[in-house]
Order: C-alpha cells, then structure tokens, then sequence
C-alpha cells in the first residue's frame, strides 16, 4: 500500500447502503474496519430506504466520474421498489469491486478478467493455500446464484476441475455430492448437506450463513457430522467470510490501479 501512496494511488471504496437491514449494516461495518486495517480509504452513503431509483442511480452515476473513487459497492439486497439489476448495471464495470456487471460476468465466462465475485475468489484463495489440487477433481457446487453458485462453477472449471451444479430442481443431491473429492455448499439452507452425504476425504466448504430461531449462526453444512470425513472443512462463521471481505480489499487495490490513468 505505502507503494502505491508513493506514486499518488490512493484505493477508494464507496459502499452505498440503502435502508435500514441489520445484517446490511453488519456487512457495511466489516467493509468499513477492513478498509480502515488496510489504508484504504472508506466512503459511506448511507440513504433512507424512501431513497428513489432515479436518486440511486444519480449518487452511482456522480461516484462513476469521481476520479478519487476506486471501487464502487451497493449493498444488496436493496428495499422493494428498487430495481437491483438497473443499479448494477449503471456502475462502471472498471470500479465494480463486486464482479457483477455483465461486463465483468463475460469477462469471467471467458477467462479474462479483472475482478472476481468476493466470495468465489476467497474459496478459491482458500483452496489454493490449503494445496488443495483442483485439476481432475470431481467438483459439486450446490446453488446457482448469479453471486455465487455459477461464478464459483467458472473458477473451479478455470482449474479443469470437472463440475457439476447441484440446486432445487436436482433429483438425488446425495448422489451428486457423494461423488465429488470437493463441495461446495452455497444454497442458503441450514445444515443441508450431511456427513452421509460426502464420500470420505472430501474437502468441503461451506459458504451458507443461516441464522436458526435459537440465533445460533450455522452455514449450508452440518459440521459436526462432516468434520469426521472431510479431509478439510471451513467453519461458520469463521471460515469463508473473511476472505470474501480479503478479496473485496484486493479488488479495490487493484480497480485504483485500473483507473489510476483516468
């Protein structure tokens, strides 16, 4: 960081956060202490959830043309009356630290491309340090969000892992997952996936955060049932969300250098 305070580069973020979601602003503040431990500078709009499309995409559209702002985040999702896809749409895919502009979705299909969704990239990081091989692996991804399941599908297949694509409309879930040497649970149902579901040895991550009606947090995975057969498991929480917010970092390093000619 202090290299590139030494040629005039000064990573921006601009959160934008509309109305009042407690987990929203859970979020919001992580994004904030994790900008504030790596010197990058935090910009946060917060707006009433009254807050109007044509005002959204006005505040968007301003932080677009500011030279100052590297990276650009909305947090989602927005409160009704809002057109989410309009609002990622108008951010400039250079400073969409998000990864979920279609331009920037292209980019991903083909394999070029200069962001990553947060979340897939930081299994990917996850995987890549634990030296985890994915080449020739039978990989299961179960959920098909445009924010998760199909990204996190590219980037296991950018590694010739072999993927399949597990969702509501699957006919045997255990079937396909008892296959796979890794899973990857990304569905958003508490303790979907169980220990008599994964084959011995899997790697299994969990990137589901559920709150049960005790308040107790749990992912995607029931832990205590797969932790004796997976060879490596992340926990909840603690295992994928901080590299979601690591690579956040990352790409608003690396949208200041993009725009640092602008």
């Amino acid at each position: 960081m202090e290299n590139l305070k030494k040629d005039g580069i000064i990573p921006s973020l601009a959160v934008i956060i509309v109305g009042d979601d407690p987990a929203s602003k859970i979020y919001v503040k992580n994004k904030k202490l994790a900008c504030e431990y790596c010197g990058i500078k935090s910009l946060e709009y917060a707006l009433p959830a009254e807050t109007s499309q044509e005002e959204l995409l006005a505040l968007i559209d301003k932080l677009n043309n500011d030279n100052s702002v590297s990276g650009i985040l909305c947090q989602l999702p927005l409160p009704k009356g809002l057109d989410e896809e309009a609002v990622i749409n108008a951010i400039s895919p250079k400073k969409d630290v998000d990864a979920f502009h279609p331009v920037n979705v292209g980019k991903i299909m083909v394999g070029n491309f200069d962001f990553l969704p947060c979340t897939p990239a930081g299994v990917m990081e996850l995987i890549a340090l634990s030296g985890i091989e994915v080449k020739g692996k039978k990989c299961a991804v179960i959920g098909r969000s445009n924010i998760v399941g199909k990204p996190m599908s590219m980037l296991l297949l950018h590694q010739h892992g072999t993927v399949t694509i597990c969702h509501s409309k699957t006919a045997d879930l255990k079937a396909e997952v008892s296959q796979a040497d890794i899973v990857v649970a990304a569905v958003g149902v508490p303790e979907l996936i169980t220990g008599d579901m994964i084959k011995e040895g899997a790697v299994v991550i969990d990137v589901g955060m559920n709150r049960l009606p005790d308040g107790k947090l749990t992912g995607d995975v029931e832990y205590e049932s797969c932790v004796v057969r997976a060879s490596a498991i992340t926990p909840v929480p603690g295992g994928v969300g901080p590299m979601t917010i690591a690579m956040l970092m990352k790409n608003t390093v690396k949208a200041a250098l993009l725009n640092k000619t602008k």
